[in-house]
């Protein structure tokens, strides 16, 4: 298997978390966001965004990053959080969480997608985003491992209490068989009210 070359870090020397989430676009369920602090010279050749992994090679890297990280955390955020403040903005509230928990303190975040903004001891001067960040620096593509397996495991938990909605394969995301399911079903507690896709509308009212 060829290796991805993904950056050790940004600046030789500083401590740098990667911050990424899980779960923006699903119609039900919470929000992951991971923080994570490699040691610079971490290397795993199935390392890269979670997105292009296998869920085999996911589940086999996540025990292999909790393991050696030098120190990671992950958030939730629910449903009704995501509906009061929009999802990029839970987003963005979960990642800033999840830095809150590292020890030690990283002294710079590297932020996947185009949007962050400041918080407690973290200006504009203390973070970057990164779009494709998780295909770029190795912390953000572990996040990115760390937050989507805890979301799929925390779906599939969710899945035994509804199992008509399929969540544990569609993991909340509006595939024809969950928007089926809430055509007949209805709403569930886990659903975000502030989404509100086509096949969806008239049952909103």
């Amino acid at each position: 298997m060829k290796e991805i070359r993904l950056r050790p870090f940004r600046t030789e020397g500083a401590v740098e978390a990667g911050c990424d989430e899980a779960g923006r676009g699903p119609l039900a369920g919470p929000v992951f966001a991971a923080a994570v602090i490699l040691p610079p010279d971490f290397r795993h050749p199935l390392l890269n965004d979670s997105k292009q992994m296998s869920e085999k090679a996911r589940e086999e890297l996540r025990p292999i990053i909790e393991r050696e990280a030098i120190s990671w955390a992950v958030e939730e955020v629910s449903a009704e959080e995501i509906d009061k403040l929009n999802i990029l903005w839970a987003s963005v509230s979960g990642m800033q969480r999840a830095v809150l928990r590292l020890s030690p303190r990283p002294d710079f975040l590297l932020i996947d997608g185009p949007k962050f903004r400041p918080f407690a001891d973290y200006g504009k001067d203390r973070y970057e985003t990164v779009v494709h960040g998780d295909a770029t620096y190795a912390s953000i593509a572990a996040a990115s491992v760390l937050a989507k397996t805890w979301r799929d495991e925390y779906m599939a938990r969710l899945a035994e209490e509804y199992p008509e909605y399929g969540w544990a394969t569609n993991k909340g995301y509006p595939t024809p068989e969950h928007i089926a399911a809430i055509k007949k079903y209805g709403f569930t507690k886990y659903h975000r009210k502030s989404f509100h896709p086509k096949e969806l509308e008239p049952t909103l009212f």
